[in-house]
């Protein structure tokens, strides 16, 4: 295994490298945004004491929060990126540093208060001289120990569209790559552990460290403070300058298909204008997340399905067919800006799985099927499957399934549950990869319960007009893909191990998209 990791990494250096840099950038402004905020409330409580307990109190209580649910609440207040991820982890990081810089200041030796107020100097000069010198040590600690924190912690920033080594363990447990997987959670652990060193010699150098026994000097502790900062601005003004004219913002939902039908539209960019594109992958909550984002800006363009459209954005509960397209393009175009263009000709719908043994012995073909035996059946899909207007409730209900159970997981961990006997019945998607193993038996919507979803991409009207160009590249991408050709894709990534990008890069030679 360790092998694989390390031919993985050096077969993707880029790759690696550029989510590396993304996560200490996240990282870095986090920690100094997180430093400054905290020094100033430390300081602030310590000479107003009766502020401190609530002051204390409402940090640990905002520390407290879930990092997914955290994430959630600052999703529809900031939108998706790396703001959103900044912004969560710069909340979890104050708590450290409020609470040290406050008992560094108040816990120094009363005698040496007395001394220097004997010595004449004003409260400016006893926090600057005095104070804050000596609880340098007490407050570096906790810079260090947050730094560490707050490294492990940015890999949750994929999850709302920001980059980071995150990316890496989220598509590889998306894709089923545990090889993936496993190399971006041994980059963040060896980078907050470096992180860590580095800070270490610098406590030293300057005279924190336990070892060392001389009296650090005031311009060498402040310096290093200096350092850190322009650091910090120094990440923020790189954030800021990522960005130019004549790039094209384009998300992707967590899913296998997801990430190779965005490396397939951006390399059909790329290869045939002189437009970037710049992919957000696997935003969570996928159309629920993407959708508000897109009529904000942050995204130009996304791939979506009709039917998912039709009753998830427009909540229209009325029965969708193909037939009605033109209805619901014409409601995204004066609704909210947006159109359809580039339907890539298959559609995707959902189905229900089993295992094969299973259904042989149970005579299970059609979805009616299940409900004499579903009292004893677990049932497993991913997390926004529970909460869509055509997702669990409304799919119980019109066949009358009362299960066992049901479970919320990652759409790249079902298969492996379902072939472990952790759950029984899945949801899964028509052009999964995973949907042909002969372990598992497909069964028949009977009721014809799912409207068509077929792939398509909504983009920004005011974006086709700015770039006439897009338009005509998604237009040639129109009816290129077969369910067949986006179930083998799938199944070359989730199986064969393949990258979304080489998958789609690919695709688009055989199709004659890109030379």
């Amino acid at each position: 295994m360790l092998q694989a990791i390390f031919n993985e990494i050096a077969q993707n250096f880029s790759f690696f490298l550029s989510l590396t840099i993304d996560h200490l950038v996240i990282s870095g402004v986090a920690v100094i945004i997180a430093t400054l905020i905290g020094l100033l409330l430390g300081i602030a409580i310590s000479e107003r004491p009766a502020f401190a307990d609530p002051v204390i109190s409402v940090v640990n209580v905002a520390y407290t929060i879930p990092s997914i649910a955290l994430l959630g609440i600052f999703i529809s207040i900031t939108g998706i990126g790396n703001t959103t991820a900044i912004i969560a982890l710069t909340v979890y990081a104050l708590l450290p540093v409020v609470r040290n810089t406050y008992t560094g200041l108040t816990e120094i030796a009363p005698s040496i208060i007395e001394a220097a107020l004997a010595m004449g100097h004003t409260p400016r000069q006893m926090l600057w001289r005095v104070k804050l010198p000596l609880a340098a040590p007490v407050i570096f600690s906790a810079v260090r120990n947050m730094v560490t924190m707050t490294i492990a912690l940015a890999g949750i920033a994929s999850f709302v569209g920001a980059g980071g080594l995150g990316v890496a363990i989220f598509r590889g447990i998306t894709t089923n790559n545990k090889v993936l997987l496993l190399s971006g959670s041994i980059l963040i652990a060896l980078l907050a552990l470096f992180c860590d060193w580095l800070l270490g010699l610098v406590e030293k150098q300057i005279g924190y460290g336990e070892q060392v026994r001389r009296r650090p000097s005031s311009g060498k502790r402040w310096l290093a403070f200096a350092l850190v900062l322009l650091v910090g601005l120094g990440s923020a003004l790189w954030v800021g300058s990522r960005q130019g004219d004549g790039t094209l913002e384009l998300a992707s939902k967590p899913t296998t298909e997801g990430y190779i039908l965005a490396e397939i539209v951006a390399g059909a960019i790329e290869g045939n204008t002189d437009l970037k594109v710049n992919i957000s992958h696997g935003i969570a909550g996928g159309t629920g997340n993407i959708h508000p984002a897109i009529l904000k800006g942050d995204f130009d363009l996304y791939p979506e399905y009709t039917g998912t459209a039709w009753q998830v954005v427009l909540k229209d509960q009325t029965p969708y067919q193909e037939t009605r397209f033109e209805e619901l393009k014409e409601r995204y175009e004066d609704n909210y800006g947006l159109t359809w263009r580039g339907m890539l000709g298959f559609n995707n719908t959902y189905t229900l799985a089993v295992r094969s043994d299973y259904a042989a012995a149970n005579g299970l073909e059609i979805f009616s099927d299940l409900a004499p035996v579903a009292g004893d059946l677990v049932f497993g899909a991913n997390y926004d499957f529970f909460e869509r207007e055509d997702g669990f409730k409304p799919l119980t209900e019109i066949y009358g399934l009362h299960f066992k159970d049901a479970i919320d997981m990652d759409r790249g961990l079902v298969y492996e549950a379902l072939f472990k006997g952790e759950i029984d019945v899945l949801s899964v998607f028509t052009t999964d990869g995973q949907a042909s193993d002969d372990r598992i038996k497909t069964l028949k919507d009977d009721k014809q319960f799912y409207p068509s979803y077929q792939a398509g991409l909504v983009v920004r009207q005011d974006s086709l007009e700015e770039y006439p160009q897009l338009g005509e590249v998604l237009d040639r991408l129109a009816g290129k893909i077969s369910e067949k050709e986006m179930a083998q894709m799938n199944y070359a990534v989730e199986v064969d191990k393949e990258s979304p990008e080489a998958v789609a890069q690919a695709f688009l030679k055989k199709k004659g998209l890109i030379n």
